[in-house]
């Protein structure tokens, strides 16, 4: 459950960074305050997704841009967005992460915070990606 939190808690920080512009870090530090994160391990694998997706969201942005057609990334809503940003920086630049896992969570999330079509849009496109990025 450390994991599962930890990208929740990741996500929250880049839907604030993406939407209000908010610091980073200071919208961390908020969050972890407010989380039941209590391992170290998962702050720092939170701390992770969040400096290697804002590291690495040009290269992530086109590459869901290529391939969700008709769908311009600006366009997408702001949670499904980070939602697929965050998995793809996972499944394309974490060594240990595991395509099924990091995709059942990111639909999990999108589940829970997204409208009801989001879940299946992100899972294909997600499987889309890193079958033809990563595979």
């Amino acid at each position: 459950m450390g994991r599962r939190k930890a990208r929740e808690t990741a996500f929250k920080v880049l839907y604030q960074v993406d939407l209000v512009e908010a610091d980073p870090l200071e919208a961390y530090q908020h969050l972890l305050d407010e989380s039941d994160l209590k391992q170290d391990r998962d702050k720092a694998f939170c701390q992770s997704l969040i400096e290697g997706c804002i590291a690495h969201m040009g290269d992530i942005d086109r590459l869901i841009s290529a391939h969700a057609r008709d769908w311009n990334i600006e366009r997408m809503p702001v949670i499904d967005r980070n939602i697929m940003r965050m998995a793809l920086y996972e499944l394309l630049y974490e060594e240990d992460s595991q395509k099924a896992v990091v995709i059942d969570e990111a639909v999990e999330i999108a589940k829970k915070y997204s409208d009801a079509g989001a879940s299946s849009f992100i899972n294909a496109l997600l499987d889309k990606i890193d079958g033809g990025e990563s595979g």
